[in-house]
Formats: C-alpha cells, sequence, structure tokens
C-alpha cells in the first residue's frame, strides 16, 4: 500500500507514502558518482549520475524504495502483487533485477525522454538480491518536471504508460486507475450550481459539496482518485516552504493511520514515512509516523564525486515544541 506524487510549482517535486506493516531499517542514502554498484548481469555504466533517495542498506548496497539523481530525474517502486512478473533472462537485452532497477537507470538517465529509451533494451529478470530478500511484486513510477510514466513488467510483457497525473498507487494495472477517473469528471473544488431538479430549491448548507462523491477510503483505487483530485486542483505559492509544505499535506490526506488497515497477518499498515524530493535542488525531505517534523537531506553538499556511500538514519522520535 503506497502513494506516489509528482508534482510541480517553482520546482519539481516528487515523493510518496511508504505504507506497510512494518520498518525494514530504511535510511536515507546519498549515492556518489563512484560508488560501485554490482550489477549482477551487466557491467557498471561507464559514468553514474549521483542520486538521494530512501533505501535498505544490505551487505553495503543500497537497495532503493524511491529515489532522485543530480540531473532532476525520481522514481520510485510500489507495490504490485499478482500483476508483477519477471521473466527469464535473455541474450541481447540488459538483464536487470527488480531491486537494481532504479540504480539502472537514475544513474544513466537524466530524463524520461532518456529513460524511455532505455527502457526499450531492459528486461526485468527473476532474480533475487538474495534468497533471505526474495523479488518484491512492484510497478515504478519514473518522472522529472515535463512528464511521468509508468512501467509495469506483467506476464503480457513490459507496459510502459504516459503517466499525466502524475500519481501512482497499487493494484490494479495503471490503465484501470486512469479509466476510473472517468467517473468523477464531475468533481469540482467549487460548490456548482443546483442541476438535480429546477424546481427544487436545494441549499448549499456547507462547504465542499462539489466534491461530494470522492472517495474515502484507503484502498489503491480511492487513494489513486484522491490524490489526483487534491493534487490538480492544488493551490501553492512559487516558494521552497510552501512547496514543500503543500506536498506533505497531499500526501497526508491518502496516509494510512494505524489500524484503519489490518492485514491478512493480523497486522496494521501505517504510512511508515513520506517523503518530498525537490529533484530540481536535490533535497529530500522525509516525515515519520511518530515524527511530523520536517527533516531534510541536502545531495549537492555531500561529495558527488565519492566513492562511499553517505548513510542517514531516520530521526523517527516524536518532536513536539513547548511553547510554554
Amino acid at each position: 500500500m503506497c502513494t506516489a506524487l509528482s508534482y510541480r510549482t517553482c520546482h519539481h517535486y516528487f515523493g510518496r507514502n511508504l505504507d506497510i506493516d512494518t520498518s525494514y531499517g530504511e535510511k536515507v542514502c546519498v549515492m556518489p558518482r563512484n560508488f560501485r554498484f554490482p550489477f549482477r548481469k551487466v557491467p557498471m555504466p561507464e559514468r553514474q549520475y549521483a542520486m538521494i533517495g530512501m533505501a535498505t542498506v544490505v551487505g553495503g548496497l543500497p537497495l532503493f524504495y524511491e529515489a532522485a539523481n543530480e540531473c532532476g530525474l525520481g522514481m520510485a517502486g510500489l507495490n504490485f502483487p499478482g500483476n508483477a512478473w519477471y521473466a527469464p533472462e535473455q541474450n541481447g537485452l540488459d538483464n536487470i533485477a527488480p531491486y537494481e532497477f532504479i540504480p539502472w537507470i537514475l544513474g544513466q538517465c537524466s530524463c524520461v525522454k532518456e529513460a524511455r529509451g532505455l527502457l526499450q533494451r531492459i528486461r526485468l529478470i527473476n532474480l533475487p538480491f538474495s534468497p533471505s530478500l526474495p523479488l518484491a511484486d512492484l510497478h515504478w513510477i519514473i518522472s522529472d518536471a515535463e512528464e511521468s510514466i509508468v512501467v509495469e513488467a506483467m506476464a503480457t510483457g513490459l507496459h510502459i504508460y504516459d503517466n499525466p497525473v502524475g500519481v501512482l498507487t497499487n493494484n490494479p494495472p495503471f490503465p484501470y486507475h486512469l479509466f476510473q477517473l472517468n467517473q468523477f469528471r464531475g468533481l469540482s473544488a467549487r460548490t456548482e450550481e443546483n442541476r438535480f431538479a429546477e424546481n427544487l430549491d436545494l441549499d448549499v448548507y456547507c462547504q465542499g459539496l462539489g466534491a461530494l462523491g470522492l472517495p474515502g477510503d484507503v484502498s489503491s483505487l480511492s487513494r489513486f482518485v484522491r490524490t489526483a483530485f487534491y493534487s490538480h486542483n492544488s493551490v501553492c505559492a512559487e516558494d521552497e516552504g510552501s512547496s514543500v509544505s503543500q506536498f506533505f499535506h497531499l500526501l497526508r490526506s491518502v496516509e494510512m493511520v494505524r489500524g484503519g488497515c489490518r492485514t491478512q497477518h493480523d497486522t496494521w499498515d501505517i504510512t511508515v514515512y513520506s517523503c518530498c524530493i525537490n529533484t530540481t535542488l536535490g533535497r529530500y525531505y522525509y516525515t515519520t509516523y511518530d515524527n511530523q517534523q520536517i527533516r531534510c537531506v541536502d545531495l549537492r553538499k555531500e561529495d558527488l564525486d565519492g566513492h562511499q556511500l553517505r548513510i542517514f538514519e531516520l530521526d523517527d522520535k516524536p518532536c513536539i515544541a513547548y511553547q510554554n
């Protein structure tokens, strides 16, 4: 259960909610240009863009949940169970394991247009990181300041979709999400005139009646509609503070509250963290479930020509500012 968003004001912002029932020790990671990421079936590219994102670090390698590179391209993987399918290897193609997909794209592509070109040669293969870390069923959103696409590896092939909404959640496949927006085309941020019946005097008894019918549950279908509605009707000042604040408000409109979604394993899905990446400036902002104060790690304050990962532990303790 996750929600990802691409959003633009003065700069381009990209981020997501990670909705899951447990933490995997995720940390904010900066991967510099000269870090050696050992791809299993393809050689490491001769040059590599630096990137910043959230990852679980295993054996010194960042397994990214989402990231953005120094050029302004962002990418996130979201849960896609039952639909994701990874192929066997095939000669003549770039055979990429799913856990390598984000560094492979962000390391070489400066924009979505370049990512489209690289995707023509990619085969996402059935290769887990290790026996103890099996494959995750994922699909991906890739965005820059100008456009966004969705990548879904399914039994019917590798599908690449234009994403005019700039939103991705989970199942079902992306075309269904886009189509279901037709059902909500009558919703509006403003209260519209009475069209129910000319001879009935129907009162505007409160604000917000124009969006009556906007789904409020936490299913992936509903989160997609709600995020699309709020982000495309968003009003925000053109400065960094306002933009970051607004982005987190958009994510909070679909966050998971402990107790609201019980899993099949009798655990509770929560929004473990939310992140907002200013892909223009390389700033990674985040909050956690227990600490809603916004923290920031700046990619450009690190040595981008370095060879070692820079790892930042999440500040997850509640932070309350007492004023008296």
